[in-house]
């Protein structure tokens, strides 16, 4: 088994690798003047299991390319099978026709990854889980719940009778509800309404917050305007503390800013991607469950068992 990092987060790669006491593939990964990408992979990886480390995460279409151009060099050089550990999957939300004449990326970024000669992927809390149907090869679809969960029953050893889940939007409802079975809480629903691809006004609220502490979850963020706004209409209706639980943040600035003026006290996230530093925000780390996830595919054994808590 060999690791080999991307350039989108060479950070989170060297701390799998430390998880699994091993060492990254010694890679030459670097632009040439015109901005096309050149890589060579300076050991032998003939017949080896490998493993690329490379979310998808802005700037999408660079890091996209570069582990197609990853993947096409290992396979020349013979490696045995390679797996593609992409813990953001970019492109995740256009995964539909919402529209007249308008593209299915997340499909066709599924094919181009077949296409490149990629055996197998690992992903985490992909955007909508039928996206797992778009790839003709196997999919290890990880979740981030186990990772949140723990987090809170440390912070929380009495238990959680005074919490309310909230689900940010309705798509969301399921997975809220996962998280309120698992920490024993009520559930709630803040219906948004989508004005733009960067503005997102939330309407209404369905279930009770009045004078209870609210968890919001949400698959990613990247405006914090989804968040920021159910954050608002929460606080209108009576709730005290609130936190946000968001499996990929994906912030700017601009972000961090909003969600410093706004009403939710903390918002934790992981480190699937790199985390701009913000006051409110606190990562946790996914690389021990990605080292794990790693193991047990090399070695054959379930990976369904890190689903438990």
């Amino acid at each position: 088994m060999k690791i080999i990092s991307g350039t989108s987060h060479p950070a989170l790669a060297q701390e799998i690798a430390d998880c699994l006491a091993t060492t990254l593939i010694d890679a030459h990964i670097s632009p040439f003047p015109n901005g096309e990408t050149f890589v060579k992979i300076n050991e032998n990886v003939r017949d080896e299991d490998i493993f690329i480390i490379q979310p998808t995460c802005p700037p999408t279409n660079h890091n996209l390319m570069e582990m197609l151009i990853i993947v096409d060099a290992l396979k020349r050089a013979s490696a045995g099978r390679i797996t593609a550990v992409m813990p953001f999957f970019g492109y995740a939300r256009q995964d539909r026709k919402d529209q007249p004449r308008v593209p299915i990326t997340a499909k066709l970024v599924a094919n181009l990854i077949s296409a490149a000669g990629v055996d197998r992927v690992v992903a985490m809390d992909l955007h909508a889980a039928q996206i797992q149907g778009f790839f003709d090869i196997p999919v290890d679809h990880l979740f981030a719940k186990p990772i949140f969960v723990r987090e809170l029953r440390e912070r929380h050893p009495e238990g959680f009778s005074n919490l309310t889940v909230v689900s940010p939007d309705v798509g969301g409802v399921k997975t809220a509800r996962a998280y309120a079975d698992a920490l024993g809480a009520e559930l709630a629903i803040v219906a948004k309404h989508r004005i733009s691809a960067t503005k997102v006004e939330a309407a209404n609220l369905i279930g009770e917050v009045e004078g209870r502490d609210v968890l919001l979850i949400d698959d990613m963020t990247e405006t914090a305007g989804t968040l920021c706004a159910a954050a608002e209409i929460l606080a209108e209706n009576g709730a005290q503390k609130i936190y946000a639980g968001v499996s990929h943040a994906v912030l700017n600035q601009a972000a961090c800013d909003q969600i410093m003026e706004s009403k939710i006290g903390e918002v934790l996230t992981t480190n699937s991607t790199p985390v701009m530093a913000c006051e409110k925000v606190t990562m946790l780390s996914i690389a021990p469950l990605l080292a794990e996830s790693i193991h047990r595919i090399h070695v054959g054994k379930s990976v369904s068992s890190l689903f438990e808590i």
